[in-house]
């Protein structure tokens, strides 16, 4: 069985390397039922069961290849951690796993960097910071482990020693775009801390001009005006009705940073609804079901949607999640809201807005994903700001009783109207909680998840102010006017 069983892992191993997963992870699954004693199989079995979205299934492998003496154990606890948390939303069984690794090999720098951002996402800072201290102490040049200490410290002032790591690290030249574009964000972080505002600006610069070179490809314009007409033109309609009605999700989409983080926080106070937190199932069903989108659903009927329903719905099984009173916070989702409504015609649609000033200077900010290339000049910003204003004029006006609109600058000025508007909009019971969404457990996996952790503030309104020298790309827009957000102030 030996020869045949090498054979059959060479051709496995084939088939995965060519990008023929589905033949692969078949090709495993014969061999490892024959021979189960054969660990690196196991672990290339639980990467293309993840690949597919099997997690539980990956887990089982990753487990078998541990049993079977596999070599670097503890990158297999790290791996069982990466889906424990970001696929099943299981921090506690992952902190468990970290653990193991770290048992095994109390150096390894995966395992503390990833250690520390569950710490982070628990809002548990000094931990992250001992965590992510440990990383940088063992790995002094790493410029993660460098980024990430500096996201979870508190700067009183510029001359902070750790600050002037961030500058030196930034000046260097060897380093890759990727972690050019880290270390600029995580500097203009920490000097927007210290209200040194040009010098904060000047470091986003830097961060967006790493950005821009690991996109696919330049921001093109007339491509996103093409894209939104489509959707608009895709989904004239309501449609027709589903012959079932299945639970569905609370759907929170919305430019990114525009409050959608808080929105769910705010919700996930209530006793009744659970948060999801960013879903990945719609982006991923539009990107591999229903290429070209939305001109593939043209002239479709119910069968097709009562398929991507279901699939939906097995995803969240999978996750161990269920459609009924939960929060699918996915800010792209706003370019899906016209799918929503044709799997989920019951679905309730809360769309977050946002200040536009405030808005794209904060998108600019934050490092998003380089794929999202409107994010990293404040021109297309503000162009790819009124797209989306467009859209979800569109969507309000096809679903006015299915579609809610979550000022953002509302919202922290006058929490007690505006979460009372939000629980009538759903159909939910006044609870005092959702005006403390910061005394909330749960874990939070956004740029905003140490602002959520605290009580409601103003004092990002108008934030734009402190940067209004090198803002003219947005004010030649949108304009300056006092309905824009007050001004911004510490605290």
């Amino acid at each position: 069985m030996t020869a045949t069983g090498d054979a059959l892992s060479r051709e496995a191993a084939l088939l995965y390397r060519s990008g023929r997963f589905d033949a692969a992870r078949e090709a495993y699954g014969r061999l490892l039922e024959r021979d189960p004693r054969r660990p690196n199989d196991w672990l290339n079995y639980g990467l293309l069961l993840r690949m597919k979205g099997d997690f539980h299934a990956a887990l089982s492998a990753y487990d078998a290849a541990l049993q079977n003496g596999a070599a670097r154990a503890e990158e297999i606890h790290l791996n069982r951690a990466v889906i424990l948390v970001d696929d099943l939303a299981k921090p506690d069984e992952a902190l468990d796993a970290l653990k193991a690794a770290l048992d095994i090999r109390p150096d390894y720098v995966p395992a503390l960097l990833n250690l520390g951002n569950i710490h982070e996402d628990a809002g548990d800072r000094d931990a992250a910071r001992q965590a992510y201290g440990r990383a940088l102490e063992l790995e002094p040049d790493n410029p993660m482990a460098l980024m990430r200490l500096a996201d979870v410290t508190r700067f009183e002032g510029p001359d902070d020693p750790l600050i002037a790591r961030l500058r030196k690290a930034v000046g260097r030249t060897d380093h890759a775009a990727l972690e050019r574009a880290d270390l600029g964000y995580a500097l203009g972080r920490a000097l927007d801390q210290c209200e040194n505002y040009d010098e904060a600006f000047a470091a986003y610069r830097l961060a967006n001009k790493g950005s821009r070179a690991l996109a696919p490809h330049p921001y093109d314009p007339a491509g996103a005006e093409r894209f939104i007409d489509a959707l608009i033109a895709g989904f004239p309609s309501r449609g027709s009705e589903a012959s079932e009605s299945d639970p569905s999700p609370i759907f929170i989409c919305g430019m990114f940073r525009s409050g959608s983080t808080l929105v769910e926080r705010i919700l996930s106070a209530h006793s009744q609804i659970t948060a999801g937190g960013e879903l990945p199932f719609l982006p991923n069903m539009v990107r591999e079901r229903l290429q070209p989108y939305p001109q593939s659903l043209a002239g479709r009927g119910e069968a097709l949607y009562a398929e991507l329903r279901k699939l939906y719905l097995d995803g969240l099984a999978r996750t161990g999640l269920s459609g009924q009173r939960l929060t699918d916070k996915r800010p792209d989702n706003f370019l899906h809201v016209g799918l929503i409504k044709r799997l989920f015609p019951d679905a309730k649609i809360v769309l977050t807005r946002r200040n536009p000033l405030d808005n794209c200077l904060s998108v600019y900010f934050a490092h998003l994903d380089p794929a999202l290339t409107y994010a990293s000049s404040l021109e297309s910003a503000v162009h790819w700001y009124r797209q989306h204003e467009r859209l979800a004029s569109h969507w309000q006006a096809l679903f006015p009783d299915d579609v809610h609109c979550a000022d953002y600058d509302a919202l922290v000025a006058d929490p007690g109207s505006e979460v009372a508007r939000l629980l009538e909009f759903l159909g939910l019971d006044w609870e005092d909680a959702c005006l403390k969404p910061h005394s909330g457990s749960g874990h939070v996996r956004t740029a905003s998840a140490w602002q959520v952790r605290e009580p409601l503030y103003t004092r990002s309104s108008g934030r734009w102010r402190n940067y209004r020298a090198h803002l003219d790309a947005l004010l030649d827009v949108f304009g300056e006017s006092e309905n824009l957000g007050p001004p911004a102030r510490k605290g």
